[in-house]
């Protein structure tokens, strides 16, 4: 079977290997997953969408464009009720520090101390997207909802992780197993979604 290459646009390590398990459970051996540490000539990709699919997208068409092989990209992020949906697509700049995760999430925190839990509630969104250098564009996403804790809760995962407990469980994202917050995530729900189509896009392109 031919292994297609496809161009991840992040050096988060975390959703590097978030992606990969991922991709290897729905298609293994189908996709060439490619790292930007491979092209360490390009720059970040800067933000400027307002939404989380603008985004998405934006890095995808960037990494796609300099590289001249297909993209995928995400942004994700978290969004709180009590906060009316922030820090939502600033998630991993809460605290002024873009990726200080342990500073992110005591910021929130912060902002809930005193809040009761029928007041925490809150989701994590991602959007997922898809771009070849044909001009092909196809974008998806997904939900998961939950409720931030008062402390951090367990040592797996990323980012809000340990403050973020799902529906229907009584652990932290941080304290499940890979396979496990695989099955339930955001970021899994939108890759299960589109990878079919990423898979048959990129049979088509050779």
């Amino acid at each position: 079977m031919k292994s297609h290459p496809l161009v991840l646009a992040t050096r988060n390590s975390g959703k590097i290997e978030e992606f990969r398990r991922i991709l290897d459970e729905i298609a293994p051996g189908e996709v060439e997953l490619i790292a930007l540490e491979n092209f360490p000539d390009l720059g970040d990709v800067e933000e400027t969408g307002k939404t989380f699919e603008e985004n998405s997208l934006l890095k995808a068409r960037t990494i796609c464009l300099a590289t001249g092989i297909s993209a995928i990209a995400d942004d994700s992020g978290l969004c709180v009720d009590y906060l009316g949906g922030d820090p939502g697509i600033y998630s991993a700049r809460w605290s002024g520090t873009h990726g200080d995760d342990k500073a992110n999430l005591q910021k929130v925190l912060n902002q809930l101390d005193g809040v009761p839990r029928e007041k925490r509630s809150a989701h994590f969104r991602c959007v997922t997207s898809f771009v070849t250098p044909t001009g092909i564009e196809i974008a998806q996403e997904g939900i998961l909802e939950g409720y931030i804790l008062t402390e951090p809760v367990g040592t797996f995962g990323f980012g809000y992780d340990p403050i973020f407990q799902p529906h229907g469980s009584q652990l932290s994202l941080a304290e499940m197993s890979a396979e496990a917050k695989d099955s339930i995530s955001h970021r899994g729900q939108s890759l299960r979604a589109i990878a079919p189509r990423v898979t048959q896009m990129l049979a088509t392109l050779g």
